[in-house]
């Protein structure tokens, strides 16, 4: 089997919807989250530091407009024909008035070679009326919906101090399916208490929900996270894998994915100055053809164990 088919990557996922190469362009609207304003709680996820998502150009004082352009200068230089999508990364991006919200995302779509939206939220942060309106945005744009699962066990949300639990999550990818929206999902693995068992069994009930598209990455321990208090008073409570040891558990979840899901991404880089570990010195694309190379090595591809656990 060719190792280029023994996955269903994000490229060739975008390849079927658009016709030239599009580039995600990271929007900071100025949200915040119900972890961090009181409604659920303060001090957000353990894990949690938003710095490690925005790129230069993203910074609340300018508008989405302004960020977008800016963000386009930064790849056209090298790629003139690239189209974008305006992708609503920074805290919880349906978290606020609904006409706020539509005038946001309208605002981005206005933006010249801006093809479509991607927004990522908390399970816990989808009102019907928003998904009302979203409905009938995916119906001229292409549009999808990205949710912070993060893993299925609720002891685990819980200790990460999450504020909803799985079936939270369950429910809100299922309703935002059923409206025929693209929906993805997103977990990080190696969570503190999880082992490979329990992920094994992540994998094949997140292969249960109508879900499109799904990222993982490994546990990264960031400067000034609660987790990396609670890392610094018991070490021994983290298992932060080396670059080997977590591709053969990425290829060991996949092997349990459903054939159909497509696979975005399977590690994240964050800023070496807030990064305390693990710290490979491999930047992603460097990473996936490892995993590319040692699923031909083991013959593994996605779905081969899927429905065993």
């Amino acid at each position: 089997m060719d190792n280029k088919l023994r996955y269903n990557d994000f490229s060739t996922f975008m390849s079927r919807h658009f016709p030239y190469k599009v580039q995600k362009l990271s929007v900071n609207a100025g949200f915040t989250c119900p972890n961090r304003d009181g409604v659920k709680g303060f001090g957000g996820c353990t894990y949690c530091n938003n710095q490690t998502f925005n790129p230069v150009y993203c910074r609340t004082e300018k508008t989405v407009r302004v960020q977008l352009e800016e963000g386009k200068q930064f790849f056209s230089r090298k790629y003139p024909q690239m189209k974008y999508l305006a992708y609503f990364q920074a805290y919880t991006n349906t978290y606020g008035e609904l006409e706020n919200l539509k005038r946001m995302y309208e605002e981005a779509l206005e933006v010249d070679g801006v093809v479509g939206l991607v927004i990522g939220t908390r399970p816990d942060c989808m009102p019907n009326d928003l998904l009302d309106y979203l409905e009938g945005l995916a119906k001229n744009t292409f549009l999808m919906v990205e949710y912070g699962i993060e893993s299925t066990d609720d002891a685990t949300l819980m200790r990460i101090n999450r504020g909803h639990d799985f079936a939270c999550a369950r429910e809100a990818v299922e309703r935002t399916a059923a409206r025929g929206i693209l929906t993805g999902g997103h977990v990080i693995l190696g969570l503190p208490g999880e082992e490979r068992e329990g992920l094994m069994k992540q994998a094949a009930t997140l292969s249960q929900l109508p879900l499109t598209t799904l990222k993982m990455h490994q546990l990264q321990l960031i400067k000034g996270t609660r987790m990396a208090h609670e890392y610094e008073q018991d070490p021994t409570d983290f298992h932060l894998f080396t670059a080997d040891e977590y591709i053969d558990l990425v290829i060991d979840y996949v092997e349990h994915i459903r054939p159909d899901m497509v696979l975005e991404r399977f590690v994240s880089q964050s800023p070496k100055e807030l990064l305390i570990a693990p710290d490979w010195g491999l930047k992603n694309h460097e990473f996936t053809a490892r995993v590319k190379k040692r699923m031909v090595e083991r013959d593994a591809w996605q779905g081969k164990k899927y429905n065993i656990v």
